[in-house]
């Protein structure tokens, strides 16, 4: 990791404050939150989101997980989709979609009109920056305004996390196979070909 991790007894008051919150909340002070802990007031706000959008935003939970990984595989974010893959396939994402987000392909949600939805709008706003008005339309069949609203902030706050974790070079986690072809540690790499 580019930071020093703080160690618990040269944290400020406030850091400590934080660092139990975040203990109690995670179990752990992990990946991003040991940069957090370098500006209190930042990891405050962001604690606070990332929690709402993780657990509480009104989003079904597979949604939530696989906004994570959307927005991890558009920054190359391998701590955080490491972190993720497991939990997205167990709450109902198609681990054959998973592989294909993985090589920048299309996934397949089947029938799953809620996922293939929500994929085609978060790639389009996150690659295009813009959401046509036929996608905003599918969106509105498919989601309520504040799943919608709350889509926004899932993706904000992930595209935030995925930023983080590649800026700061937070250690990748041992054991894990790097998820896409074309990265390698921090940098982008010619995909293998078979």
């Amino acid at each position: 990791m580019r930071l020093d991790v703080i160690p618990r007894e040269d944290m400020s008051a406030r850091q400590s404050e934080l660092a139990d919150r975040i203990i109690a909340k995670r179990g752990k002070i992990g990946g991003p939150f040991k940069v957090w802990l370098h500006s209190p007031e930042l990891c405050d706000r962001v604690e606070a989101l990332g929690a709402f959008v993780r657990f509480d935003c009104s989003m079904p939970e597979r949604i939530r997980e696989y906004a994570l990984l959307v927005a991890s595989r558009n920054f190359d974010a391998q701590f955080s989709w490491n972190s993720h893959i497991d939990k997205a396939i167990e709450t109902g994402v198609p681990a054959e979609a998973v592989a294909a987000l993985a090589n920048n392909e299309r996934p397949d949600f089947g029938d799953d009109v809620e996922l293939q939805t929500f994929h085609d709008f978060a790639v389009e706003l996150l690659t295009e920056h813009f959401v046509s008005d036929e996608t905003f339309a599918r969106l509105k069949a498919v989601f309520t305004d504040q799943q919608i609203v709350d889509a926004i902030g899932l993706l904000g706050n992930f595209t935030l996390l995925s930023m983080c974790l590649n800026t700061f070079q937070v250690d990748l986690q041992e054991g894990r196979r790097p998820p896409f072809p074309d990265v390698l540690g921090y940098a982008k790499v010619a995909p293998a070909t078979a």
